[in-house]
């Protein structure tokens, strides 16, 4: 063993109790920024003391697991529900702790066997798995609903019927997706920071992959970044600000990230019937109230509200910036063209996984002998599915063009770099 190995070890520790401290901070982080969204979405006034099961519930789907709704209402009502949707804030806020507290006993280091990585994914694997299992024993709760003054509500009093519907986790699903989902952020930090080392056989592969999977995580944080800051504003001077804080600690990245993906050209279909309401613009909510099943991109939204036109220019700004940030960030052996590819590359994986992470469907339904399923409080559904396709092949034109450009603009900055190396 050299003495820079032992060194390395020395100043790197990364042991269960290392282990330990990333997953629970990752959990911790999620839970609080769970907890907060749902106190201002009004969560905390559920009945039978559900509020920490609901928070469980939410973490389980921010890392990918299944939370099954079921229902009951004796054998004269029928209910119906169905939920898919990942609170994207949340997910976030665990992906950059784990991320963070995974690469630090890494850092200021080259190079990495794949046996030592290897193993300390590991450890975190197996307390993660741990971690999910006592989660979703946790998040499962059955609710009493009440039918209000109406038809049904006649109706259940004189046959007693009493409507309960509920969640709980499906353990398999939700084990193997939330691991995918650690897989997918430790793999993802690794190509992210410059400083996290890599086996020897992958480091030719650095020079062309960690430059663009830093652009595309950069570019997504500063939709974030701006997202907040006008969700702040908003909040502060709104009508609404405990509701606004409630997108903001839930939902952010799910809004900002769509709007990202219509200022490329993508286009959505949606549909919202019903008491549901999604946490985005008003002028989104009400184009897809128009009709059974609405296309959402720009030129439906400018029927609406004009200003629309401006997400064409913010994604034009902050693609182009993330092209340069690549650019400056590469070899300077490397060509325009090439970096037009990897840009185009990269931000085709980064549309495409935006539209399978902010798919929304959400429907139920509550009927007695047949009365009630066609609409009103008791009964809606919500959907927002992107054009897949379409959108990654607009976001690789977007980037063929962005890296070309980002490559020209940054060529004073990399002639800069190399004459100080000389």
């Amino acid at each position: 063993m050299s003495p820079r190995t032992r060194s390395d070890q020395a100043v790197a520790p990364h042991g269960w109790v290392q282990a330990a401290v990333t997953v629970l901070s990752g959990l911790l982080a999620m839970g609080v920024t769970a907890a907060l969204g749902l106190w201002a979405a009004g969560a905390t006034d559920l009945p039978d003391g559900a509020f920490p099961r609901v928070v469980a519930a939410t973490v389980v789907t921010a890392v990918g697991g299944t939370i099954e709704l079921s229902g009951n209402a004796g054998g004269l009502a029928d209910t119906q529900a169905g939920l898919t949707v990942i609170p994207l804030s949340v997910t976030l806020a665990g992906a950059l702790v784990i991320a963070a507290l995974f690469l630090r006993p890494l850092r200021h280091r080259a190079v990495a066997s794949a046996a030592e990585l290897t193993g300390w994914a590991a450890r975190v694997a197996v307390l993660w798995l741990a971690a999910l299992v006592a989660l979703a024993l946790g998040a499962r709760q059955t609710f009493t609903l009440s039918l209000g003054e109406s038809a049904l509500s006649d109706l259940g009093n004189l046959f007693g019927v009493t409507p309960k519907v509920g969640f709980t986790t499906d353990m398999p699903l939700t084990l193997v997706f939330g691991l995918l989902w650690l897989a997918g952020v430790l793999v993802l930090a690794l190509l992210f920071s410059r400083g996290a080392p890599l086996p020897g056989r992958l480091l030719r592969f650095q020079a062309s992959v960690r430059p663009a999977a830093y652009a595309m995580v950069v570019l997504l944080l500063a939709f974030v970044v701006l997202g907040t800051v006008i969700g702040l504003v908003v909040a502060v001077t709104g009508d609404y600000p405990v509701e606004t804080l409630a997108v903001i600690l839930l939902g952010l990245p799910n809004l900002v990230w769509l709007t990202f993906t219509l200022g490329l050209g993508a286009t959505w279909d949606g549909r919202v019937e019903g008491p549901f309401g999604l946490p985005m613009p008003h002028v989104l909510d009400e184009v897809l109230r128009s009709k059974d099943t609405a296309t959402l991109n720009l030129s439906t939204l400018a029927e609406y509200d004009g200003r629309v036109w401006w997400l064409v220019a913010v994604d034009a700004v902050l693609v182009l910036a993330a092209g340069f940030v690549m650019a400056a960030r590469s070899p300077a052996r490397t060509r325009a063209w090439q970096h037009a590819l990897h840009m185009a590359v990269a931000l085709a994986l980064t549309v495409l996984m935006i539209c399978l992470v902010g798919r929304i469907s959400a429907h139920y339904g509550l009927s007695v002998l047949g009365i009630g399923d066609l609409g009103g409080d008791l009964n809606g559904e919500l959907l927002l599915k992107a054009h897949l396709w379409t959108a990654v092949g607009l976001a690789a034109l977007w980037g063929l063009a962005a890296g070309f450009l980002g490559a020209l603009l940054a060529r004073p900055v990399r002639r800069q770099d190399q004459a100080e190396s000389r």
